[in-house]
């Protein structure tokens, strides 16, 4: 039982590629589930800052007979706070199934309706690129699983070379279209280099050896860049070359999303994209790569049968629309004072509505200073206490935390609405009257609560410019960050007279 891994033929097989890859894909999904069940009830449950059956209704009465096709999503049929539990549970479930190889189809169909569903239902929370990139790499995954119900090395069917060339599509414009908005955006940060002089510590959830990151030589930052733009332009066009061309480029992703998560937080995005890059390993690499006994154990399988003409058919006819499609996102991100494009690839995009099919283009402008909103709260007006956040920068002593592949959501929008005024951010407005209420649902999404007995009778949002210390500052105080008052971020509000609803 040997098949084609250890043949001469075994450089064409995927079938061990494709059994770790759902694998992985399986494991991510899981923490994706998870992630946001820990925080449902206070990010949209009846209680929290978006509470979904609000927006449900509001979408009800302006969108009519076309809300479906507005807001997809199953909480149509019942919003409780109860529903959005089930929906989670069932998540996890689909995940853990795909992980252990159970039902891979009716297990990523699943996963896709139900990530969609709680897409939808987050609204600002649940808005994120790696959101998008899920829903489509889950989606495209349904061509490649084995259209059975409990699949193993010997009893799958090969893997459909169209179905293996949409992940390979996919992973190509995520990162070229990634690389060239940089370039194309007009930012100075990218165009000369300077980028990661900033980027470490303006990132929204720095890890704390993005504070070592940050004092590197300007000469090995502008270096750094140089590479990143090797990676996400150069590599990519490896993928679909001979064989050494895309396992160089396989490490070459790898190694620069491993470096890109060791500096910042970015939830499960980095994972993702790794296990998308190691799909380009072919068998034979994976034979050499896995110690000997788990490769044996894995490679002893009869030789697959062809991928049936269905699935084939349907991957065949999914190819044309994501290459057609996709190639008028690369143009848009390539030439992007051309809005035509732009648009036609908007009309021709079937899967938009529900975000299966999607442009990409990650750190497009670089922020290059760090604005923190500190919310404090008094009972007299005078005496003010801070509310620390969890994960985001607060108290300047405090260590920055490696907290991926879980995503904090909370945090996350903290650092967009400092790019932002209070007055356009309801959910923050929001936030102030949960805080008023004392919800505990909300208080769980948050490090500490100064008022343990009662609710503050006043609640303020300090502006601060936060950077990272120097090393010698860092040894004198012990502290992370330094941090100077820039004013107010928001009003003073009062208890039962404030702007929030």
């Amino acid at each position: 039982m040997s098949l084609a891994l250890a043949s001469a033929d075994s450089a064409a097989s995927y079938l061990l590629s494709r059994w770790i890859f759902l694998r992985a894909l399986g494991l991510i999904c899981l923490v994706a589930f998870v992630s946001f069940w820990v925080q449902a009830r206070g990010l949209i449950g009846s209680g929290g800052l978006l509470p979904l059956g609000s927006y449900l209704q509001a979408v009800r009465e302006s969108g009519g007979s076309g809300r479906f096709a507005l807001c997809p999503t199953v909480f149509w049929l019942n919003a409780s706070d109860q529903a959005v539990q089930v929906v989670c549970a069932l998540g996890v479930l689909a995940a853990l199934a795909l992980t252990v190889g159970a039902a891979p189809i009716p297990a990523l169909f699943t996963i896709w309706v139900l990530y969609l569903s709680l897409c939808t239902a987050g609204q600002d929370f649940m808005w994120f690129q790696w959101d998008a990139l899920l829903l489509e790499t889950c989606f495209l995954a349904m061509f490649l699983a084995p259209p059975v119900l409990w699949p193993g090395l010997g009893r799958e069917s090969a893997v459909p070379p169209v179905a293996r060339w949409l992940l390979w599509w996919l992973l190509f414009r995520l990162l070229f279209e990634s690389g060239v908005v940089k370039l194309t955006s007009g930012d100075p940060t990218w165009r000369h280099l300077t980028a990661l002089e900033y980027h470490y510590h303006t990132q929204p959830l720095p890890t704390w050896l993005a504070w070592y990151a940050q004092h590197l030589p300007a000469w090995f930052q502008r270096l750094s860049v140089l590479i990143m733009f090797l990676v996400e332009i150069g590599l990519p066009l490896g993928i679909f070359a001979w064989r050494p061309l895309r396992l160089i480029a396989c490490g070459g992703i790898v190694l620069l999303q491993v470096l890109i998560l060791l500096t910042g937080n970015y939830n499960f995005f980095n994972f993702l994209t790794i296990a998308l890059a190691l799909f380009l390993l072919d068998d034979a690499a994976w034979l050499r790569l896995l110690p000997g006994a788990l490769g044996r154990v894995l490679g002893g399988a009869a030789g697959p049968p062809a991928p049936g003409m269905v699935q084939t058919a349907a991957a065949v006819v999914a190819a044309v629309v994501f290459g057609v499609v996709g190639l008028l996102q690369v143009e848009a991100a390539l030439w992007p004072g051309h809005p035509a494009v732009r648009a036609l690839e908007r009309r021709l995009n079937p899967l938009g509505a529900v975000r299966s099919l999607n442009s990409y283009g990650l750190f497009r402008v670089m922020t290059t200073q760090r604005d923190e909103i500190v919310i404090e709260g008094s009972m007299d007006g005078r005496t003010w206490q801070a509310y620390e956040f969890r994960y985001k920068p607060g108290d300047p002593r405090r260590r920055p935390r490696f907290v991926e592949p879980h995503q904090p959501r909370l945090d996350w929008q903290m650092w967009f609405a400092a790019l932002s005024s209070f007055e356009a951010e309801p959910w923050l407005q929001n936030l102030f009257a949960r805080l008023f209420e004392g919800r505990p649902e909300v208080l769980a999404l948050l490090r500490n609560n100064p008022f343990p007995d009662r609710p503050p009778r006043f609640l303020r949002a300090q502006f601060y410019r936060y950077e990272f210390t120097t090393p010698p500052e860092r040894r004198a105080t012990g502290a992370w960050w330094r941090r100077r008052l820039l004013g107010p971020y928001a009003p003073v509000c009062e208890r039962g007279t404030s702007a929030a609803t």
